[in-house]
């Protein structure tokens, strides 16, 4: 009986995480306030990330109604609101880092024009000291990522489809958009490039149908448009429809 009644006087707090944050809590914890028990010594930016809330998703923190700094040490009674990240969130310079899974995701940020890095092989560590030397943001699905505190910056994608992940990052960021400016390869910027400098590089079919031609000034790859065009063109319209301006949610 004794543990029962001093768990019943352990000092809690009450969270509220905005809905668009829920999808990082447990699930039986979803539905609405979460009870949290406090001791007085943890912060609250630790009470926010034990619930499974990156801080990198979290906006405006309030205890009682009043502006928390993620440092506060929660007590007993108090009501905390965790709000989302304000969109569009501003940055210095749109750049970013994308971890080992998000290839695909990276490919259609350059087509975009988006300064975008990426390679298969680079582990946490890494990702991590290269977003922090170049300044660029770095986008994961790995929330134990987002919660390292060597991080400067980085965000959550949201969407397991590639064309969802590209809607997210553009309406999280509105970045510029020059969209067949970029080497999709490799971010190296394309330059157009004369036919007859590219043509012993090409396909006899490519050399007969073809007359405007890009050349990655990086790596070399030329690029035309060819009969992958269309669906590349639609994955760039639905990009520049993302990021119209909506208006600040």
């Amino acid at each position: 009986m004794a543990g029962h009644a001093g768990k019943m006087n352990q000092a809690q707090a009450v969270v509220i995480v905005a809905a668009e944050l829920r999808l990082f809590l447990r699930p039986g914890r979803r539905r609405g306030p979460v009870a949290v028990d406090v001791d007085g010594t943890s912060s609250l930016g630790h009470v926010v990330e034990s619930l499974g809330v990156p801080l990198t998703e979290a906006g405006r923190l309030l205890v009682n109604g009043e502006l928390a700094a993620p440092g506060y040490r929660p007590r007993n009674s108090d009501v905390v609101r965790v709000e989302a990240v304000r969109r569009p969130q501003q940055l210095t310079s749109a750049r970013f880092v994308l971890d080992v899974h998000l290839g695909t995701l990276a490919r259609r940020l350059r087509l975009a024009g988006v300064d975008t890095t990426y390679a298969s092989d680079v582990g946490d560590d890494a990702l991590i000291e290269q977003a922090n030397a170049t300044r660029r943001v770095l986008l994961t699905q790995d929330r134990g990522l987002l919660r390292r505190r060597a991080l400067w910056l980085g965000a959550y994608v949201r969407g397991a489809r590639p064309d969802d992940q590209l809607r997210d990052v553009l309406d999280r960021f509105k970045p510029p958009l020059a969209p067949w400016t970029r080497c999709p390869a490799c971010n190296g910027p394309l330059s157009p490039v004369a036919k007859a400098a590219v043509a012993p590089m090409l396909p006899p079919g490519t050399l007969r149908t073809y007359q405007t031609f890009s050349r990655c000034r990086t790596c070399g790859q030329v690029y035309w448009h060819g009969a992958h065009c269309k669906r590349l063109e639609q994955i760039i319209d639905s990009a520049v429809r993302a990021a119209s301006p909506r208006g600040n949610r």
